[in-house]
């Protein structure tokens, strides 16, 4: 259990980071719609880091802790600094991220019902809850 919530909670910095990095790359007539929906974004992640964390060490296990760790843990690939110019084309890409944390998060949950691990399965109820939101409303904006 904890080594997959090591890989979530890589996943979640990785995240983190990578639309911090699209927020302070974004530009053109749509800033000011997409600058503070990044930030919005980026901000909902950031206590799921703790509490992920937490976790980990509340089932007994280490949490990774460093950039190195975070990043060789990660499977959601880190951002770029290419500016952000198109509300589409952020949003295309941040729904098949979107898409993979909810995949990630469901199999933990279920492991966790396995395991009889009801705290861990109940946080990630509230991470399920979250990112399906999330992908709905991706999914809208891209109509």
């Amino acid at each position: 259990m904890n080594n997959k919530l090591n890989v979530l909670l890589s996943d979640l910095v990785v995240f983190y980071h990578k639309l911090q990095n699209k927020h302070w790359y974004v530009s053109g007539q749509s800033f000011f719609q997409i600058h503070p929906e990044l930030e919005n974004l980026y901000n909902a992640v950031l206590p799921q880091v703790d509490t992920v964390g937490e976790l980990i060490l509340m089932n007994g296990g280490k949490p990774v802790s460093t950039l190195k760790e975070f990043l060789a843990n990660a499977k959601l690939s880190e951002g770029t600094d290419a500016y952000v110019t198109s509300v589409k084309t952020l949003y295309s890409e941040l729904l098949p991220d979107y898409q993979y944390l909810l995949k990630s998060v469901t199999e933990i949950k279920e492991a966790a019902d396995a395991e009889n691990n009801y705290l861990v399965s109940a946080k990630m109820d509230e991470f399920i809850a979250s990112y399906a939101k999330t992908i709905w409303m991706l999914n809208q904006a891209l109509l």
